[in-house]
């Protein structure tokens, strides 16, 4: 680490007060060119702290970068995680206050929700397939409060930057046919997104690791080495097997997840 306990904590304070005010801020490398990448997970994690000290509670956890694609453009070799709150849930069909979030975007992704706790640095996909209670279609909702583009220098936000910003956390919607891991192909799940009753995006969910179970493995793994269990209930995001969708007030989001039904959210 190269930030103090004190830069962590006003980077924590800067991404919450974005989030408050609806209004993007500088990135936050710009601000700590010499953070690395466990600067970033300790200012995510003292944000996160601050919401539960406002009595929000998690809900579960989210992947992302799980594409080599985006993997690659973010110049990492692995995904990235944040922390999902229980005011970030929304129901199927509700309505949605845009206002709510800076420069929101949708994608499309399976929940995993674990039936029994995971940890262990040599846990196996059958495990992660094993202690699931079931899967569900799920919508994440992204922002950004930090730009994605620095109006000063140009710079585009990198990876530390997302990664502060609580892997860009927004809110999550589930709905459809929960299922149990074995009822269906889960490398075969596939997805049409519809924003205003066009098609913007389609994928198929092994796009994700080649296996959306894989991106829970990772992140059970990960938190092993730190002596972090993924708790029994907790809500797992895979990761997205489609584009982001930039979403405005007005539009109305649909997913067709075939068998596993749809999901459907209005933004006002």
């Amino acid at each position: 680490m190269n930030l103090t306990a004190e830069e962590i904590t006003a980077a924590a304070h800067s991404l919450d007060a974005a989030e408050t005010e609806r209004v993007q801020i500088k990135s936050v490398s710009l601000t700590y060119p010499q953070m690395d990448l466990e600067d970033a997970y300790a200012i995510q994690q003292r944000w996160v702290d601050l919401k539960l000290e406002r009595g929000a509670r998690v809900l579960g956890r989210k992947i992302g970068l799980t594409s080599r694609a985006m993997q690659q453009a973010m110049q990492i070799d692995e995904p990235d995680f944040g922390t999902l709150t229980d005011d970030m849930l929304f129901d199927d069909g509700a309505d949605i206050e845009t206002a709510r979030f800076t420069d929101p975007r949708v994608e499309v992704e399976i929940a995993f929700v674990l039936g029994e706790g995971l940890s262990g640095e040599n846990l196996t996909i059958v495990d992660v397939l094993n202690a699931t209670d079931y899967v569900v279609p799920a919508v994440e909702l992204i922002a950004a409060r930090t730009h994605r583009i620095d109006p000063d220098t140009g710079k585009p936000r990198g990876v530390l930057d997302t990664i502060s910003d609580n892997a860009a956390n927004a809110g999550i919607v589930l709905g459809g046919n929960p299922v149990k891991t074995d009822a269906v192909d889960l490398r075969w799940v596939g997805a049409l997104l519809y924003k205003n009753g066009v098609i913007e995006e389609s994928g198929v969910s092994a796009a994700v690791l080649n296996h959306p179970a894989n991106g829970v493995l990772w992140l059970a793994r990960r938190f092993a080495a730190h002596g972090i269990e993924l708790g029994a209930g907790e809500v797992i995001l895979s990761g997205s097997f489609t584009r982001a969708v930039p979403v405005a007030a007005g539009d109305v989001i649909h997913v067709d997840f075939g068998d596993l039904g749809n999901l459907t959210s209005r933004f006002v």
